[in-house]
Formats: C-alpha cells, sequence, structure tokens
C-alpha cells in the first residue's frame, strides 16, 4: 500500500483526503499532529466521556523496559492471538477499531500486512506510536477517529478486529453495524465483547471494591501479576471497574448482530461447542445447540471471570 489514504475517507462525507488532509468532496480540512491524523468529528456527551476516560488513563499501558521481543512474548501468551496470526494472510489489510495502545496491532504487524489502529483517545495512540518507533515497526497507521463516523473506508479492510470497545459505546448494537460494515466481501469480522454471565465475578469483586473505596479488590489474578508495576494496576483498575459506559451480552445476542448485519457467523473463542478445539479460527464451528451455548457461557464464569468475562466472536461478511 503506497498510501495510507488509499484505507481512510473523510468522516463527514466518505470522500477522498488530499496529501495535507483536506477532503476532496466537501472542503473539510484535518490535520496530523505528531504523525497521527486527527479524522475525529465531535461525539456525543457519552462517547466524549470514555474518550477522556481513556485520554485521562490510556490502556493497556507498556511495561517498563518493554521491547518489540517482549511484546511478542506477552502476546503470545495468548492461545487466541496465536491463532490469529496464524490465521491472517501475510498480506491481509487490518482494521483494529478501539485499539488503545495498540498493542496487538504491533504484534500483528508483520510480513507484509497494513495495520490501521484506530481509536478515539489521542494520549493511547500517542503511546502506540511511541512504541512503533521504538521497536522499528514500520506497517502500523495509527488514526485518531470515532468508530461512528469513521475516517477507515467501508468495504475494504480484510480483517476487522475490534475488542473491549463496543461494549463501552451507548448502543453496542449500532457500534457493531459501523464496525461490520468497514469489512470487504468475504472478509473477517472480529468482535469482543463482556459477556453477561462471564462477568459476574467481576461485579461481585466490583462490589466489594466500591463497598471498600477501592482499598480491597478481592481475588483478581490481573492485579496480583501487575501489583510491581502501578501504573498498569491503576489502568486496569480504572477500566474494569471506574467505566462511565459498560453492557455485557450473551453469545445469542452477538449472533443476532451478526445475522442482522449480513455477517456469518462462524465460531467463538473460547468456543461455545464442546470438545471443540479446533485450530482453524476462521473456520465454521459445528453447530451448538442452545442448551450448550448456555453451558458453556456459565463454564466461562471461571475460565474467563478473572480476566473480565470478555468472549470473541468471529464471522465472515457476506
Amino acid at each position: 500500500m503506497s498510501d495510507v489514504r488509499e484505507l481512510l475517507a473523510c468522516p463527514a462525507c466518505r470522500g477522498d483526503l488530499s496529501a495535507d488532509w483536506r477532503c476532496f468532496a466537501c472542503g473539510a480540512s484535518f490535520d496530523a499532529p505528531d504523525g497521527i491524523p486527527n479524522l475525529r468529528l465531535s461525539g456525543d456527551a457519552r462517547t466524549e466521556a470514555v474518550r477522556t476516560f481513556y485520554d485521562a488513563a490510556p490502556f493497556p499501558g507498556y511495561p517498563a523496559r518493554d521491547s518489540l521481543a517482549t511484546l511478542r512474548l506477552r502476546a503470545e501468551r495468548s492461545r487466541f492471538t496465536q491463532l490469529l496470526d496464524r490465521a491472517v494472510p501475510g498480506d491481509a489489510r487490518i482494521a483494529e477499531v478501539g485499539c488503545g495502545t495498540g498493542q496487538l496491532s504491533l504484534y500483528l504487524a508483520r510480513a507484509d500486512r497494513v495495520v490501521i489502529a484506530a481509536d478515539l483517545s489521542r494520549s493511547a495512540l500517542l503511546l502506540g506510536a511511541a512504541a512503533a518507533r521504538r521497536f522499528g515497526i514500520r506497517h502500523v497507521h495509527f488514526v485518531e477517529t470515532d468508530l461512528h463516523r469513521s475516517a477507515l473506508k467501508p468495504g475494504i479492510f480484510d480483517v476487522v478486529y475490534s475488542s473491549g470497545v463496543l461494549h463501552h459505546t451507548p448502543n453496542p448494537r449500532a457500534a457493531f453495524a459501523d464496525v461490520a460494515r468497514l469489512a470487504r466481501r468475504g472478509g473477517i469480522v472480529i468482535v469482543g465483547v463482556y459477556n453477561a454471565v462471564a462477568r459476574i465475578p467481576l461485579r461481585l469483586r466490583r462490589q466489594i471494591a466500591r463497598a471498600t473505596h477501592f482499598r480491597i479488590v478481592p481475588f483478581d489474578p490481573i492485579l496480583r501479576e501487575r501489583r510491581h508495576q502501578p501504573g498498569r494496576c491503576e489502568a486496569w483498575l480504572r477500566d474494569q471497574y471506574q467505566h462511565p459506559e459498560e453492557h455485557s451480552h450473551t453469545v445469542a445476542e452477538i449472533r443476532q448482530w451478526f445475522t442482522d448485519n449480513d455477517v456469518d457467523y462462524l465460531r467463538s473463542f473460547p468456543s461455545t461447542v464442546l470438545d471443540d478445539e479446533s485450530d482453524e479460527l476462521f473456520a465454521p464451528a459445528v453447530d451448538d445447540w442452545i442448551v450448550e451455548r448456555w453451558i458453556a457461557q456459565v463454564g466461562w464464569m471461571w475460565r474467563l471471570g478473572g480476566e473480565g468475562g470478555l468472549f470473541l466472536s468471529i464471522g465472515s461478511r457476506r
């Protein structure tokens, strides 16, 4: 890809953008301070509250003395990330919507892939762009934009990934529609949201934390792991326990979102199908049935509850 602008458009009218970030169609003018295009239009009060929240404490933070090697080692602790990297073609155009500080985008930016890492928090994007420079990664382009009036061109990305984002929007169903339309026909759409059942353990911990003014946050494995990294502990506490906008969803809800937006549901991760341990992340799972689906979600309270109860759903756009 010779010019990142081929993957971007004016957020106001979808027109093409000039070299100095002016829209050829409507004449709107934008800029790119610190090399990060500012293509975000003002949002509603709830969206602005979320943006301000993450500007104050970008999530997730980078550990001290981080390097490309430690970034990759950290990412590869996740079975999902390993399978995702294996499944995405080496020349794919990838959009990460709500990239935060961009750690997954940096990890995926290998071979000939081109990654657009988009977020509404400039503070988070600045951290991601600084890390990309430190690590010598040149295939990631950070863009400030809002997913509802996105500067990403619709219908051209091979993989569209948005995890930990939709459940922090005022209308997650509408936000999914905005994300899904970025994928080309046959492209992959991946979304990660809090599961209504798997989130129960964290909600209980949150009640205790609030009652003790956050002096006690019991049984949180992430806080234990980061106990010697105060900045990263604070970022986790804010994101999981103090967020101004939060929703949670069942597998059935997400499958309906897919159907309503011409996305063929392939599978969830973890799988809702018993004994389904496929290494093919983009292959359709065997059809489950409703009882099996609920059994899986109850099991996620133990499997996912320690990390907030987030699960991923994968589909292919028709």
